[in-house]
């Protein structure tokens, strides 16, 4: 356990220690953040594979006091640096994706162009080792008893995560906030596509028995008819029809309630910051206007909380990079509730 007897919650946070100031290394914590800075498909715009730096230092102005979780975080938060060669590798394929997007784009037949050709065959053996490479960190933490929260990166990053936590809960439901679907089968050919996370998930990972989407705002013809065909295993809250509801005199804790309804007793979070209104994360990869207020998820995250599901997981993805310090500012806010959100979850007293 690390020593605490000389640390001041209340003082500055010192920017020697760890995330949101605090004085813990990766043995001591109890939550473990792991960030993955890959960012290959994404198809608008770019820089979340590079937000972790940001995210890290705009958590020291994050008030350790929080009158809901009070002293949770004595139990330890830690993030691991982001590893350089998954960050290179990322780079070197992005630009590779660019050209191959921007050829596809044009009508050319791909099979006439063997450099393109190859281009997607490298994407898509990148996109399958970075997966692989979060399932076997995601793996020996959770061995050790840790919690992990996942930091993307582009969407398409916590898939081996979620694949590594099938293999302690064998039945589970993902509760994803998010301005997309994420349903779209090998979107550009990317099969490993930002914009193909939830579809993978539902095909490749039996134990995920249920997937409740809130905010869906932006989505193709071929994602609406795949929800229409497994209701029994999707079921999606339209940002329209939300809002429709409070415009007509509903308000957020009923919805709240009718979507904790749809979730099993074992809940992943599934947190892309576009699933909030784009004033709060303006230069996210994405952006769709509607939207949550931040202040809305927290009191759904504690609600779930409340409602007696364990929570097993998170991960926050698609906080961009621009010349404000808005998305740094809501994104390390965002993975403080969800920090504490998930170790209040685990804790004893709650299970």
């Amino acid at each position: 356990m690390a020593d605490l007897s000389n640390f001041n919650p209340n003082d500055a946070a010192n920017p020697d220690n760890n995330i949101f100031g605090l004085p813990f290394t990766e043995e001591d914590a109890r939550l473990i953040i792991l960030p993955v800075p890959w960012e290959v498909t994404v198809s608008y715009g770019a820089g979340t594979g590079r937000c972790f730096d940001n995210v890290f230092k705009a958590g020291f102005q994050v008030d350790l006091f929080n009158k809901y979780y009070k002293d949770t975080w004595r139990q330890g938060f830690f993030m691991r640096d982001v590893d350089k060669k998954i960050l290179m590798k990322s780079d070197y394929l992005r630009k590779e994706a660019e050209l191959y997007v921007d050829f596809i784009a044009t009508g050319d037949e791909l099979e006439s162009n063997r450099f393109m050709c190859r281009g997607l065959k490298d994407i898509n053996e990148g996109s399958t080792l970075v997966n692989d490479w979060v399932y076997e960190h995601s793996r020996h933490l959770i061995a050790k008893g840790k919690l992990v929260g996942l930091l993307g990166g582009d969407h398409s990053t916590p898939f081996g995560y979620i694949k590594a936590l099938s293999e302690k809960y064998t039945d589970f439901g993902v509760l994803q906030i998010d301005a997309h679907c994420d349903l779209r089968k090998s979107y550009e050919d990317f099969v490993y596509s930002h914009a193909s996370i939830m579809y993978n998930v539902l095909n490749e990972i039996e134990s995920v028995s249920h997937l409740t989407q809130i905010g869906i705002r932006d989505y193709c013809e071929e994602e609406w008819r795949y929800i229409h065909e497994n209701k029994d295993r999707i079921t999606t809250f339209f940002d329209e029809d939300i809002k429709e509801r409070i415009y007509e005199g509903a308000n957020w804790h009923t919805i709240t309630e009718n979507i904790i309804d749809t979730l099993p007793q074992h809940v992943y979070i599934s947190f892309d910051i576009d699933g909030l209104d784009p004033k709060l994360c303006p230069n996210t990869g994405t952006p769709v206007q509607g939207g949550f207020e931040a202040e809305q998820i927290v009191y759904l995250l504690r609600k779930v909380l409340e409602s007696g599901r364990k929570i097993i997981g998170f991960d926050l993805v698609e906080i961009g990079t621009g010349d404000t310090a808005t998305d740094a500012n809501v994104g390390a806010r965002m993975l403080w509730h969800l920090c504490n959100i998930l170790t209040m979850s685990n804790t004893v007293t709650n299970e």
